[in-house]
């Protein structure tokens, strides 16, 4: 108890007793410092110093005074004192004036002009502002005459326990590996005190925890947290909320203090072995199920997360693992179990397997709490299906001669129906392979018979499908492939591989190798081809050539002569038969073609033509051709010169045999509608209600002459235009043997119930009368003449 109140006192008092003796000696220093700045030569300053103090003493010092301080936060009723300066040069009268200058001046530190005396008229604060330099100056009061140098000082700002510590980077979070053992480094927390940390306790903190014991704890000083309990599990609790506080004053009485949270959250480690919810799994498969599909799914669940809860699954035992596998799935950490082999109902109904779960990442220091796997037991069960039919085959080759016969069998296909209650089959082809109906199956037996015949030459091979089918289900359905080779037979003769057309040089010698010919034959024989070539036997003592077989199989032509003449026989004919090792043997018979060359002295052919010789000396065929291609041009130009002159000089008015003009009909006047059937009488398009009587044709040239008209008297000068144009036209009208024979057919008549009437100006001279020309002489002087005579016909006519 004793303890206790003696470090309650020291921590109450020993603040008071340090600004006690800080703040007084700044209080009384001018009085003080008078007795300092009293200048040597003084009397009064003898009688005071010691003989020791005098020989310190510096003659021409004029102030002397300590660093000044100044309580921070210090508020009163009046402004505090911080200090007084005073010279050994004032003599006590009011002569001197005392001037302050620098930070702060005037507004926050204020001097008494006369007595020296400095007071702080503000409240201060050491965290904004620690220290104030100033200079102060005495000058003559009258003359404003500096008595002495200016002289700087410092004015600190003494500090006070006025700021709590914070935590600028809260609030923290944190990670730690759960059953991690005691002491092991957390993370650290850190705070600040704005208060100097070099004077007093005032920003010396200590660190403590106020929430999260017993599982944390933190040191004072570096405020480094740590675990403090053993083997904590994430699976029982995963985080932590901690409170940390920082306490200044040294963690002392009448500290200030502030506060974070600190949010630990325990990571996992693999510490849990995988477990499967179930000891035993049942699941059923059809058997028909495909290969890779899955039947079912195990779980082994583990209360890690992460990389930690993965685990693999394996089957270890059973009679099913050559049939079924376990795959793991990545999302969900299932054990997924699958079909590797096909499933038979008939011949194994159920299987049992015994698989495993294990974790793929082991921490080493948990072994030794146990295995990190687990296993479990899955029946599984084979439901019948109804299964296609089988074959008895995968695949079928058949082999048949292409001379087989029509309905002979070329082999058989057999299936069988695998499920317990057998079901007879029924085959068929599929016709998509055997688009042109060679093949037949019986539908019972399964037996291949030939439809059409064959023919190797031109498809050796036959690929069909056949088709079982079940008569109890038509949807179960087996297909199988059946290739059907047909094997040749000696069915062809041989012939000349290609038309061979010979050579034979003038000049050329007897012996001498005119061709060399060789054959083919479609039939493909096991031991190849061998040939036999002959003469026909009337051709057997041919005097001009001869044959010779060679070991390739091949014939060479022998000319047995010289002397051949292009002029004496041109061309020669040389039947040769062929024939095969076959059984039966084929042949045939193929000509060869030997023309008459003319030829260099080194055997090359030349010309082959007869007609070579009865062209000039020194004139090739190219020359002629040329020759005769250009007196067929000139031809040609005389040809078309002459025409064009003969179609310059033919008459232009046709003539009476040659008289066309009615070849041309025109449609585009006014027609008489549906009665217009008669193209070139126009008597049927008269109006039938103003004519009465024979109409004759106008489209032919009449046999009557009309005789010609009397000339006309001369007339003066003042001719009647009118008269005579009407004189003209009525004798064109009337005259039947002037051309054009009314060859320009006008339609007069539209047809009867035409609202419109007739539209033609054939009867137009009934109403000539009715015209008035007066208004031409309204259209000025150009048509005044016009118009009078105009007026001076009709009223002629009118007389």
């Amino acid at each position: 108890m004793p303890e206790r109140l003696t470090e309650m006192l020291t921590d109450t008092w020993t603040p008071l007793i340090i600004l006690w003796i800080t703040v007084l000696p700044s209080i009384y220093m001018a009085p003080m410092n008078q007795s300092q700045v009293v200048p040597s030569g003084s009397s009064t300053g003898l009688k005071r110093l010691t003989e020791e103090q005098r020989v310190l003493n510096r003659s021409k010092r004029g102030w002397v005074w300590n660093q000044m301080f100044v309580l921070e936060e210090f508020s009163g009723p009046e402004p505090i004192l911080v200090g007084r300066l005073h010279t050994d040069l004032d003599p006590g009268s009011s002569k001197i004036k005392y001037i302050l200058s620098g930070d702060g001046a005037g507004t926050i530190f204020v001097i008494n002009d006369k007595t020296g005396d400095i007071h702080a008229m503000k409240r201060l604060d050491r965290e904004e502002k620690a220290e104030y330099t100033l200079t102060a100056q005495a000058v003559d009061r009258d003359t404003n005459k500096p008595l002495e140098p200016p002289s700087e000082f410092i004015i600190k700002v003494q500090d006070i326990n006025d700021n709590a510590p914070e935590f600028v980077d809260g609030p923290y979070h944190a990670t730690v590996p759960e059953m991690s053992v005691v002491g092991t480094f957390v993370t650290k927390v850190t705070a600040t005190d704005a208060d100097d940390p070099v004077y007093g306790n005032s920003a010396k903190l200590v660190y403590s925890i106020l929430e999260g014991q017993p599982y944390f704890s933190i040191e004072p000083h570096t405020a480094i947290i740590k675990t403090a309990l053993p083997n904590m599990d994430r699976e029982a609790k995963e985080e932590y909320f901690v409170v940390i506080q920082a306490k200044d004053m040294g963690g002392h009485m009448g500290g200030l203090s502030g506060t974070t949270t600190v949010t630990i959250t325990l990571t996992d480690v693999n510490d849990n072995p995988p477990k499967f919810a179930q000891s035993l799994y049942h699941f059923s498969v059809m058997e028909d199920v495909a290969l890779g599909e899955p039947i079912g799914r195990v779980k082994a669940n583990d209360l890690d997360i992460g990389e930690n809860a993965k685990s693999s699954y394996d089957i270890i035992e059973g009679d099913g693992m050559d049939i079924f596998e376990i795959t793991t799935d990545a999302q969900t950490q299932d054990g997924i179990i699958r079909v590797r082999k096909p499933l038979d109902f008939e011949t194994k109904k159920s299987y049992t397997l015994k698989v495993e779960a294990a974790n793929v990442h082991i921490d080493p220091r948990f072994i030794s709490g146990g295995p990190f796997k687990d296993t479990a037991t899955v029946k599984i069960v084979v439901e019948d299906a109804d299964e296609p039919p089988v074959f008895s085959s995968p695949t079928y080759l058949l082999e048949v001669h292409e001379n087989a016969a029509i309905n002979s069998v070329l082999g058989q296909v057999t299936a069988h129906d695998p499920d317990v209650s057998s079901s007879p089959i029924r085959f068929s082809i599929d016709r998509h392979t055997d688009l042109e109906r060679q093949f037949n199956i019986n539908a019972e037996d399964g037996k291949i018979t030939l439809a059409t015949p064959l023919d190797r030459e031109t498809n050796m091979w036959h690929n069909i499908t056949i088709v079982a089918t079940e008569t109890r289900n038509h949807s179960q359905v087996s297909r199988i492939p059946v290739a059907i080779k047909v094997l040749d037979v000696n069915d062809n003769a041989p012939e000349f591989a290609s038309e061979h057309e010979a050579f034979l040089c003038e000049n050329g010698k007897p012996g001498q190798v005119i061709q060399i010919v060789s054959a083919i034959d479609k039939d493909d024989p096991k031991n190849g081809h061998y040939f036999l070539y002959s003469l026909l036997p009337e051709m057997v003592n041919n005097p001009n050539f001869t044959i010779k077989k060679n070991e390739d199989n091949t014939l060479s032509i022998l000319a047995k002569h010289s002397g051949f003449s292009r002029q004496k026989q041109e061309v020669y004919l040389l039947p040769i038969i062929i024939s095969d090792s076959g059984n039966p043997p084929m042949s045939s018979t193929s000509t060869l073609t030997i023309r008459v060359c003319g030829c260099s002295s080194d055997g090359i052919v030349q010309s082959c033509n007869v007609e070579a010789y009865v062209l000039p000396i020194g004139l090739s065929m190219g020359a002629l051709i040329a020759i005769l291609a250009c007196i067929i041009l000139l031809l040609v130009i005389v040809v078309l010169f002459v025409t064009l002159r003969r179609h310059k000089n033919e008459p232009l008015i046709i003539k009476d045999d040659e008289d066309v003009r009615e070849n041309i009909i025109r449609y585009d006047d006014e027609g008489g509608g549906e009665e217009d059937t008669e193209a070139f009488d126009i008597a049927t398009l008269q109006n039938p209600d103003g004519i009465n009587g024979f109409l004759p044709r106008k489209d032919i040239k009449p046999d009557l002459q009309f005789m010609p008209r009397q000339g006309l008297a001369p007339v003066p000068n003042g001719v009647d235009v009118d008269e005579f144009i009407n004189v003209r036209l009525h004798e064109a009208d009337n005259d039947p043997t002037a051309p054009p024979y009314d060859s320009i057919q006008i339609y007069g008549y539209e047809g009867r119930g035409s609202a419109a009437g007739s539209l033609s100006s054939l009867e137009s001279s009934t109403s000539d009368s009715d015209q008035n020309f007066d208004y031409l002489s309204e259209w000025g002087p150009r048509f005044k003449r016009l118009g009078e005579l105009y007026s001076v016909g009709e009223s002629d006519k009118e007389t």
